[in-house]
C-alpha cells in the first residue's frame, strides 16, 4: 500500500508539472500531420449555432439549413468502390455547451428497416445504424464513438488502438430518431464535457458510417478500405470548427447506489444470508484530458454473466472483463503483451473477495504522453487475506500512430508486510501501427519478481501483421519462462517458445459471391531447447455470399506432448500419462446464415480423431427476432468423445436459451439459462433494468443454480441495486 501511495504521489506531481503543449495542427492547414493522404480532401466545416437546437428528430432549425453537409458516402462493403445506393447526409453545429449532429438516411429499397431492439450499445451488424467516430486529440489512435440505430437505441463508447470501440463506457447525451416512409432521421446533442479534448483546438478528426442492411451496404463519408472497420481512425476525415472550442469546464460526477440481497448456499448447508449496503462511483476531470475515478464498496451484480463453454482444453479458459469500472481507458492497462500472456487481467480483482475501494487516474498528459494508474483494495475474507492491486502505465506516441509503453503491476498482501508476500511485473511494449493501418505489430519484454522464484521470470514476444484488400499475413513469436508469475495477469501456459504464422488470400468478384479464398494459421510450441511440444495447424476455404451468408470448411492438425497427466473429458478417473504424445486431425464445416432474416443461425460440425480416441461435435446458435421488442436465442453445443480403456464415454450437452425483451428505450428484461452437463450444473440468471433517468438505473437480478441429475438446488441469490447519476 505504501508503494501504491508513493506511485500515486509521483504521478500527480508529473501531472502538475507537465507543461501544456501547443496544438501541433496548423490552423491554416487542410489537415494535420499523419492523416491518411487519401482523405485530405474530406473536410466538414462546422459553424456555431445562432439559435437553440431542439432535439426532436426534425432537423428544421435555421442553423441546420445553413450547415455544410457531409454526403456522398463511399462504399466499404461489400466492395470499397463507388457510392452507396441510398443517399446519406450529416450536418453539424455547436454552442458553448454541446455539439449537435443531424443525420438523414434516405431509402431507395422498399420494405421494413432492420432493427434488433431498443437496447443501448446494440450489436452493430444486426441493425440499420449510424455511427460517428471522433478523434479529439488528432492522434489517430484514441477517440469517442456515438451512434443510433433505426429504432432510436443509442451507442456510445471509447476508442483505442486506432479504432477498437469499447461500448461499456456510458455518458449523458440526448438523441431522437424519427422514421418516415422514405428516410429515417436522427438528431443528437453531445455535451462537450462528456468527451475529452484539448481546449482551444479548432480541429478534430471525424468519420461517419452507415450500415444499410436492406441494400447490404456499409458506407462511410471518408472512404475506408474494405479490410478495415469504419471505426479506423487512420482513415478519418477532418472536422474544422469555425472558432477554437471553448475551454472545457472541470467535470465532476458521482453515482451513489444502494443495494441489498438475500442468498442461500444449499451445498454448504448454511443459513440464509441477508445483505444491505451502499457505495458510490465518482469521476473528477482534473483536466480536459485526464480523469480521476474513485469507487467505494463497488457492486458488480448487474454485469452480464459469462457464456459457458465445454472445456476440452488443458489450460485455463479466458473470459472477458464486463465490469464497467475497469473498462474506461482499459487499453492503457490491458493491452500489454499478447492475449494469452498479459501481465494485467482485471478479472483477477474482486472475484474471490469483495473490493473495498479503488481509484483510477487515466488520460493524456499532452499530445504524446498518456498515463494510467489503478489501485484497488480487496477485503479480508475467511479464504483470502486483504490484498492491494496496483498498476502504473505510461505510454508515449511514436511516429504517426505507433507508441511505446511501460507498465508496473504490483499485488501485495497488506496484512503481512514483513513476509515479502508479493508478486510484481515490470514490462515494456512497443506497438507498431503504420499511417495507413496496413502494418501493425508489437514487441514486448516483461519480467516478474516473486521471492520464491529465483530465475526464468520473463515473458517476451513480437509480431508483425500486414493487411491489404486481398492479403492478410502475419508472424508472431513468444517465449515465456517456466518461473514467470503474473498473478494479476493471464498466462495460458509457461515454459515455452512459440512461433505463429498466419496467411489468407481472398478474391473479391463482387457478384453473388462477395469474396472467397484460403485462410491458414499455425501455432508451434517448443521447449527452451527447441524440442517440439505441441502444434496446431488449420487450413480452410471461406466463401461469403451477397446474401451475407458465409460458409467455410477445413481441417485442423494437432500434435500434443503432455507435460502433465491429463483427462481430456474432465470427468473420468483415468488420465493420459505425462510424457505421452498424440497426433490427431479434425475436419470441420461452418455455416453462418443471413443475419438480416428474422430467423437466423450459425452451425459448426466437426469430426475426427482426438488424442488416442475420436470426437464428434456440433455447436452454434439460432435466433428469432420480433423487432424491436424481442430476441430469442438458443446457444447449443454437443460433444461426443470416445477414448479407449477406462475413460468414460463422454456425451456433453450445453444448452443456453436466452431471451432479451426491450419494452422501450428505458425498460429491459433478460433471462439466460445455461444447462451444462460437463460440470453438472444448470444456471438461471434473470435481470431486470429500468433506466428511469439518463445513466441512472434500477436493477433486479436473480441467480439460481441446480444439479442437472436430481435437480436439487446448489445456491441462489436475489439482488436489488438502485443508482443515480449526479452530474
Amino acid at each position: 500500500m505504501r508503494l501504491s501511495l508513493l506511485c500515486l504521489f509521483m504521478l500527480l506531481n508529473i501531472l502538475s508539472y507537465s507543461s501544456p503543449k501547443k496544438n501541433p495542427i496548423n490552423p491554416g492547414a487542410k489537415a494535420g500531420p499523419g492523416l491518411n493522404k487519401k482523405n485530405l480532401d474530406y473536410v466538414i466545416h462546422v459553424k456555431k449555432a445562432n439559435g437553440p437546437i431542439k432535439i426532436d428528430g426534425l432537423i428544421s432549425e435555421p442553423d441546420w439549413e445553413a450547415a455544410e453537409k457531409a454526403k456522398d458516402f463511399r462504399l466499404v462493403l461489400p466492395v470499397d468502390s463507388g457510392l452507396a445506393k441510398s443517399p446519406s447526409e450529416v450536418v453539424m453545429t455547436y454552442d458553448d455547451k454541446a455539439f449537435y449532429l443531424g443525420v438523414t438516411f434516405f431509402d431507395t429499397i422498399p420494405g421494413k428497416r432492420i432493427t434488433e431492439s431498443f437496447r443501448r450499445d446494440f450489436v452493430f451488424g444486426n441493425n440499420d445504424n449510424f455511427l460517428a467516430f471522433f478523434d479529439t486529440f488528432l492522434d489517430q489512435t484514441n477517440g469517442f464513438s456515438f451512434g443510433a440505430s433505426v429504432s432510436g437505441a443509442q451507442w456510445d463508447g471509447t476508442q483505442s488502438n486506432g479504432g477498437a470501440v469499447n461500448l461499456n463506457w456510458d455518458c449523458k447525451w440526448d438523441s431522437k430518431t424519427v422514421q418516415y416512409p422514405d428516410r429515417w432521421v436522427t438528431e443528437m446533442r453531445i455535451p462537450f464535457r462528456s468527451v475529452r479534448f484539448r481546449s482551444g483546438t479548432d480541429k478534430w478528426y471525424v468519420n461517419f458510417s452507415r450500415l444499410d442492411l436492406k441494400s447490404n451496404e456499409k458506407s462511410a463519408w471518408a472512404p475506408v478500405p474494405r479490410q478495415f472497420a469504419t471505426a479506423s481512425l487512420a482513415y478519418a476525415g477532418v472536422l474544422q470548427w469555425d472558432q477554437p472550442l471553448p475551454k472545457s469546464r472541470m467535470m465532476f460526477s458521482v453515482i451513489p447506489y444502494v443495494f441489498g440481497g438475500v442468498s442461500k448456499d444449499f451445498e454448504a448447508g448454511t443459513n440464509t444470508k441477508y445483505r444491505k449496503d451502499f457505495g458510490f462511483d465518482a469521476k473528477l476531470g482534473l483536466s480536459t484530458s485526464m480523469n480521476l475515478d474513485l469507487t467505494y464498496n463497488p457492486d458488480f451484480s448487474q454485469a452480464e454473466v459469462d457464456q459457458q463453454v465445454t472445456n476440452l482444453d488443458r489450460f485455463e479458459l479466458f473470459f472477458p472483463e464486463k465490469r464497467q469500472f475497469f473498462l474506461e481507458n482499459s487499453d492503457l492497462f490491458s493491452n500489454y503483451g499478447f492475449n494469452n500472456v498479459t501481465p494485467f487481467f482485471s478479472r483477477r480483482i474482486g472475484l474471490d473477495a469483495p473490493v473495498l475501494a479503488g481509484t483510477r487516474l487515466s488520460g493524456k498528459l499532452d499530445n504524446n504522453w498518456r498515463l494510467g494508474f489503478l489501485d484497488m483494495q480487496t477485503e479480508k475474507t475467511s479464504d483470502q487475506l486483504s490484498r492491494n492491486f496496483m498498476v502504473v502505465s505510461l505510454q508515449r506516441k511514436m511516429f504517426s500512430r505507433s507508441n511505446i509503453g511501460m507498465i508496473l503491476v504490483n499485488k501485495e498482501y497488506t496484512e503481512e508486510p514483513g513476509a515479502q508476500n508479493f508478486n510484481r511485473i515490470a514490462g515494456i511494449d512497443y506497438n507498431l501501427a503504420s499511417s495507413n493501418n496496413a502494418w501493425t505489430g508489437k514487441l514486448f519484454y516483461h519480467r516478474s519478481f516473486s521471492p520464491e522464484n529465483p530465475g526464468k521470470q520473463y515473458a517476451q514476444g513480437s509480431s508483425l501483421i500486414y493487411n491489404s484488400r486481398r492479403i492478410h499475413a502475419g508472424l508472431s513469436q513468444a517465449s515465456v519462462g517456466e518461473n514467470y508469475q503474473a498473478e494479476t495477469g493471464y498466462v495460458r501456459r509457461k515454459g515455452y517458445n512459440s512461433v505463429t504464422p498466419e496467411f489468407s488470400l481472398l478474391w473479391v468478384p463482387n457478384k453473388k459471391v462477395i469474396s472467397h479464398g484460403i485462410v491458414t494459421t499455425a501455432n508451434y510450441y517448443f521447449d527452451h531447447d527447441f524440442n517440439q511440444m505441441d502444434h496446431e495447424l488449420s487450413a480452410m476455404y471461406k466463401i461469403e455470399f451477397s446474401s451475407r451468408a458465409i460458409i467455410d470448411a477445413g481441417i485442423k492438425d494437432y500434435y500434443t506432448l503432455l507435460s502433465k497427466d491429463f483427462d481430456p473429458t474432465h470427468i473420468s478417473q483415468t488420465v493420459l500419462p505425462k510424457g505421452t504424445d498424440y497426433s490427431y486431425r479434425i475436419g470441420f464445416i461452418d455455416f453462418f446464415s443471413d443475419t438480416r432474416a428474422l430467423f437466423n443461425y450459425t452451425a459448426t460440425f466437426a469430426k475426427g480423431s482426438f488424442y488416442n480416441g475420436n470426437i464428434t461435435s456440433f455447436e452454434g446458435h439460432a435466433t428469432y427476432r420480433y423487432q424491436p421488442y424481442l430476441n430469442m436465442t438458443l446457444n447449443f453445443s454437443y460433444n461426443d468423445i470416445k477414448l479407449p480403456g477406462d475413460f468414460e464415454h463422454a456425451r456433453f450437452w450445453l444448452l443456453g436459451p436466452k431471451l432479451d425483451l426491450t419494452l422501450s428505450e428505458k425498460v429491459f428484461f433478460q433471462s439466460f439459462v445455461q444447462y451444462n452437463e460437463q460440470i453438472d450444473n444448470m444456471n438461471i440468471n434473470l435481470r431486470f433494468q429500468w433506466r428511469y433517468k439518463p445513466v441512472s438505473d434500477l436493477f433486479i437480478v436473480y441467480t439460481d443454480n441446480y444439479y442437472t441429475g436430481d435437480w436439487s438446488p446448489r445456491n441462489r441469490a436475489l439482488v436489488l441495486k438502485l443508482s443515480y447519476w449526479f452530474n
